[in-house]
Parts: structure tokens; sequence; C-alpha cells
């Protein structure tokens, strides 16, 4: 089997549809919420190019906690409705940012990041964690990524125990 960063996609869509297939194979046989994002996250690394950070926030107390990721160490805690991730939270909607210097209150967890794209998880009507990426190219993400990343966002939802997650 050829690894996952040496895999040659035609289209964003490919990617996407196989990052999908590929993630449910991950949750099914994942024996807990953090291992599942674990692997999840090292799945958008691996078949992401141009990332410098992929990973989750998972929300706690009505504050978001760092959750497994690949990357450089992050901030641990973001407030609700601060920087990308706290008001993709927030708001509940996808947040894609060609250049994060231009949105106001971002948070500098990493210098190198120029874009990002953030993917609120819904459980319900609760936002339970956000999928975050970061590039440290300008532009980096499109609208096809974030409609891939709400689509996974989704499998996420309906696949991982987010009361236990909750609960912890």
């Amino acid at each position: 089997m050829k690894p996952l960063e040496s895999i040659e996609f035609q289209t964003k869509k490919q990617m996407y549809d196989f990052m999908a297939v590929r993630l449910k194979a991950y949750l099914e046989e994942a024996p807990d919420w953090c291992s599942a994002l674990g692997n999840a996250s090292a799945l958008f690394n691996a078949l992401l190019k141009d990332l410098n950070w992929a990973g989750f926030y998972l929300m706690k107390d009505h504050e978001l906690i760092l959750g497994p990721f690949q990357g450089k160490p992050a901030c641990v805690r973001i407030a609700l409705g601060k920087g990308v991730c706290g008001t993709a939270a927030l708001h509940k909607t996808t947040q894609l940012v060609p250049d994060v210097h231009a949105f106001e209150g971002h948070i500098a967890c990493d210098s190198a990041s120029n874009s990002e794209l953030v993917v609120p998880v819904l459980f319900g009507e609760n936002t339970v964690a956000v999928i975050d990426l970061d590039s440290p190219l300008l532009n980096r993400f499109d609208e096809e990524d974030a409609l891939g990343f709400e689509k996974i966002a989704k499998i996420l939802s309906g696949q991982i125990d987010w009361q236990t997650v909750l609960n912890r």
C-alpha cells in the first residue's frame, strides 16, 4: 500500500472523497474519541499540501481546548468569539480566511501561518469541536476545501460519541 503522502489525485473532489472513506475506516476501528481525532488530524496532514497545522479544538466549559493535532505547539485555550476558531465555534459557521493578518482579532499561535480554514463540528445544535487548518501560504484554502471539510465535519459528528468527549 502506498504511503498517504504519495497518493496523487486528479481533483480535490477525489481527494476529499478518498479522505471521507479513509476517515470512516479509522473511526470504525478507533477505541475512543482521542485516537479517532488523532488519526483524523494525521490524515489531514498527510493528504493536504502546504499545511503547517492540522487538528482540533474541543468545546469544554464554554471555551475551546486544544485537542489532537499535527504541527507546532499551539494555544491551549481559545475563548468563544475570539480568533478564527472562536468565531467559527460561536457562530457555527465555516471560516475561510485567505489572509489571517487581515482577520480582526486573529490569534497567532504560529507566526508562520498566513491563511486558515476552520470548520465547526456540530452535535445537534451545539458546537462540540472545530477542525482547524493553517497554512504558511496566503489564499491556500478555497470554497472546495471548505465544502470538503464540512463533509468531514458531518462524518465526525455522526461517528464519534460526543457525550463522552463533552464529559471528559
